[in-house]
């Protein structure tokens, strides 16, 4: 059997200092699931249905809801959809939070989204054929899209379709303009063409000038060795200022902020905006509710994480085997501790991690399947087949819309099933 220092790795040898850093052992796992988790375990044990499932924390969640409510200070909540996708969820966080302002990014959501109390603003803008389609499907009941919604525009050349639209159409449609206030993925930063897109929709009766947004999440992501964040929050600030000066001083402009949307933030930043007097008058907040992994940020340090994937264990046993060169195998279990077992999960490689039982670990030898996904632990780790195994989704967006019904769980029980969006 090869020794700890020349142990084979994908093929290649490594040897020395190299191995020992390459193979350095992970944290050993903790022992099963702790009291929060075993909570859950038994819970779908008893009432789940033996297959992955999207779980929310309503605890965790109305904790993450209160956080928000207390952060606004005056101003509107813009809740985005993408991050909550379900019909039933957003009712749930928009009741408790009081706000009927919802932000789009999928022309078919809108059905789902479109009611009569709902106040929508698509957070990106929409290709022409997709703003279209959406005239061209039946009109939605108690939903009136001249008054209840506003595109996106980020160029004069998309405005410039827009208008064309509404004219062959005669639309009415409402525009709020996209701003890079320093993200630097699109939008207006020039004010001369601010000024040329606002004079487009002053020639164009069909379309009325809406408000501004302006999305700022890299200023919590800024290394303070280039820029500081607060510098850049500042800067920030005064970008947005800048471009909202031109948009009221224009003949298409109410001249009166209160009326008009001045979109800002993000679940990252939204804290940083408490105690900026002006410029925006709400907020877009959306992952901040549930939590996932990526956003585990310094400024989102008193939210909760509320969203796990849970999927059962089909196999557990002891020892790590690799077809064709078991010794491999062996010896990856021999080295670390966190290998002495072997789980096979039913389905796998979401974006997500595994966070509960403690130290499980994925085998690069093995591969990743999104169909039995191979995961390694410790002898301490004594998940039995028909446990649950517990990941944190480290997006919440996409990933919600993968398992079918959402559940919301409280004190040990199912408190909600709750449908996702359908993507079409």
């Amino acid at each position: 059997m090869p020794s700890r220092r020349s142990l084979l790795l994908g093929g290649v040898a490594l040897g020395g200092a190299a191995a020992l850093l390459s193979m350095r052992p992970s944290k050993l796992g903790a022992g099963g699931h702790n009291n929060y988790f075993t909570n859950l375990n038994n819970v779908l044990r008893r009432n789940g249905e033996g297959r992955p499932t999207m779980i929310i924390d309503l605890d965790a969640l109305d904790h993450n809801i209160q956080e928000v409510s207390r952060a606004l200070r005056g101003r509107d909540l813009r809740i985005v959809a993408k991050s909550v996708p379900s019909t039933s969820l957003i009712d749930y966080v928009s009741n408790l939070a009081g706000s009927n302002k919802l932000m789009a990014f999928h022309e078919p959501f809108l059905g789902a989204m479109g009611n009569q109390q709902s106040d929508i603003l698509f957070g990106k803008p929409m290709p022409l054929a997709a703003a279209a389609k959406f005239y061209d499907r039946p009109a939605l009941k108690s939903f009136d899209p001249t008054t209840q919604l506003q595109w996106l525009i980020d160029t004069p050349e998309r405005l410039v379709q827009y208008s064309s639209l509404a004219k062959t159409k005669n639309l009415r449609m409402r525009i709020n303009i996209e701003l890079d206030v320093g993200l630097h993925r699109g939008g207006v930063h020039d004010p001369i063409i601010l000024q040329q897109m606002l004079q487009i929709i002053e020639e164009t009766p069909q379309l009325t000038f809406d408000g501004l947004m302006g999305y700022d999440p890299h200023v919590v992501k800024m290394p303070e060795l280039i820029v500081g964040q607060q510098e850049e929050f500042q800067q920030v600030q005064q970008r947005y200022q800048s471009m909202l000066d031109v948009a009221l001083s224009s003949r298409v402009s109410r001249r009166d902020t209160k009326n008009i949307t001045l979109n800002a933030a993000g679940s990252p930043t939204y804290t940083l905006w408490g105690d900026v007097e002006g410029i925006a008058n709400e907020l877009s907040i959306g992952s901040g509710f549930v939590k996932p992994l990526d956003f585990d940020l310094p400024s989102l340090s008193n939210h909760r994480p509320a969203l796990y994937i849970a999927t059962p264990v089909l196999k557990s046993f002891a020892g790590t085997w690799t077809a064709g060169a078991d010794w491999v195998g062996q010896a990856q279990s021999l080295w670390d501790p966190n290998r002495a077992r072997t789980i096979f999960v039913y389905g796998g490689y979401w974006q997500a991690k595994p966070v509960s039982p403690e130290g499980l670990v994925s085998n690069p030898l093995f591969g990743r399947s999104s169909n039995q996904e191979m995961l390694n632990a410790s002898d301490a780790v004594d998940v039995k087949v028909d446990d649950y195994v517990f990941y944190r989704p480290t997006q919440s967006e996409s990933v919600m819309l993968q398992f079918g019904e959402i559940l919301g769980i409280r004190e040990g029980q199912i408190e909600y099933r709750w449908d996702p969006f359908a993507w079409a």
